[in-house]
């Protein structure tokens, strides 16, 4: 396993599909609705330059977007064996770095209010809520993180 972080690259495509599957599968039980990353076009964002991996084979990814004036982190999937590992600390450090390379002031992302975990995990990195609202099925919880 390297504990690096690429781009991901279209043969990369099956192994983001699979590690977002099982990362986010349990959810749906919980929250009713599919998980959006699940239903992502994961070729698509692969192309785009949108994914990027660590692990050999893949155990977690990012997939992110620029914005004028944030890096919007998308998802965040990690592979359940990897849990407790430090690869989601590396992921989202890899995420501010970006964001910090491409000059823009702070991180955003969202999480289902149902991912409870997730909303104990977020605050402990610096992240902090903006706002909640519904989009859809999603009941979401919106963070931010100004970079310094």
């Amino acid at each position: 396993m390297t504990t690096g972080v690429r781009a991901a690259v279209p043969i990369d495509v099956p192994a983001v599909k699979a590690v977002t599957d099982m990362a986010y599968g349990h959810y749906i039980a919980r929250i009713g609705v599919v998980p959006q990353p699940m239903e992502a076009d994961h070729t698509a964002n692969v192309a785009a330059g949108r994914v990027f991996v660590t692990g050999d084979p893949v155990i977690g990814l990012v997939v992110i977007e620029e914005r004028a004036d944030h890096l919007f982190l998308d998802s965040i999937a990690v592979h359940p064996d990897a849990h407790g590992t430090g690869v989601g600390r590396r992921l989202l450090e890899f995420v501010e770095a970006r964001a910090r390379a491409l000059g823009l002031p702070e991180v955003r992302l969202y999480t289902n209010a149902l991912m409870w975990e997730n909303q104990q995990i977020y605050p402990r990195f610096g992240y902090e809520v903006v706002e909640r609202r519904t989009d859809g099925p999603y009941d979401r919880i919106h963070y931010r993180k100004p970079l310094d």
